[in-house]
């Protein structure tokens, strides 16, 4: 059997089809995610489906541990899990920048902190971080989100700098416009509704199936290469 590879943000869009991938890959999966069902309908053989909130460092780190005595060591850990909740920052309710600093940064720390000190001990596995575009440059009505994303960017950048010589690597990946959930979250109808009319402009946005092939694609170089980030987007994406 291969590496056990721990997806966070498991129940649906980016999440679900990393699964997918890395099910047909051979590798044993710990699905996380608040929803359980979605998850467990996917079906994948080899797969243990908990529910878990990331913003909770011991569940994270007790789910692992029943992973682990299941399948072994993880050898991949994806940091999906997040929501995109837009506003100005003169109007926008203060408790949706929480919700996103605990979920978008403090969870990606949270995983983080469940598997790396084991990965340093074993000189081997990959942290990928699902960020965004976000993360490199700005947008209307983005001002929180975007620093959640900046910050994953940050802290991806730093740490792998720092297990380097581990032979530990980590990975961002930060997508433009997907075809996901995320949206939704986001309370403001008007903001959507401009959201939705971008996304026609550009033709249609990239598939989750993409990103899961850029992680496959990451995870699947030789220990002894890092690609440290990947950036994909539509093509007609401008921004």
């Amino acid at each position: 059997m291969k590496e056990l590879i721990v997806i966070t943000g498991a129940s649906s869009g980016i999440g679900a089809a990393m699964a997918k991938a890395f099910s047909a890959k051979g590798h044993p999966l710990l699905l996380l995610a608040r929803r359980v069902e979605p998850m467990q309908a996917l079906a994948l053989e080899n797969t243990l489906c908990i529910s878990v909130d990331v913003t909770d460092g011991e569940a994270i780190k007790d789910a692992i541990a029943t992973a682990v005595e299941q399948f072994g060591p993880v050898g991949g850990l994806i940091n999906n899990a997040g929501v995109m909740l837009l506003g100005q920052a003169d109007t926008q309710n203060p408790t949706e920048w929480t919700r996103m600093l605990n979920i978008n940064v403090m969870g990606v720390l949270n995983g983080i902190h469940a598997v790396l000190a084991d990965m340093k001990a074993r000189k081997t596995g990959t942290i990928i971080n699902v960020s965004s575009i976000a993360g490199r440059k700005t947008f209307p009505n983005h001002a929180a989100y975007c620093a959640t994303k900046f910050a994953v960017h940050a802290l991806t950048e730093n740490i792998r700098e720092e297990v380097a010589m581990d032979d530990v690597r980590l990975v961002t990946i930060a997508p433009g416009a997907v075809e996901t959930e995320l949206l939704s979250h986001t309370t403001s109808d008007e903001i959507k509704a401009g959201y939705a009319d971008w996304k026609e402009e550009m033709g249609g946005v990239i598939a989750p199936e993409t990103i899961a092939e850029a992680a496959l694609f990451a995870f699947e170089q030789p220990q002894s290469v890092c690609v440290r980030e990947i950036v994909l987007a539509a093509t007609r994406q401008q921004p």
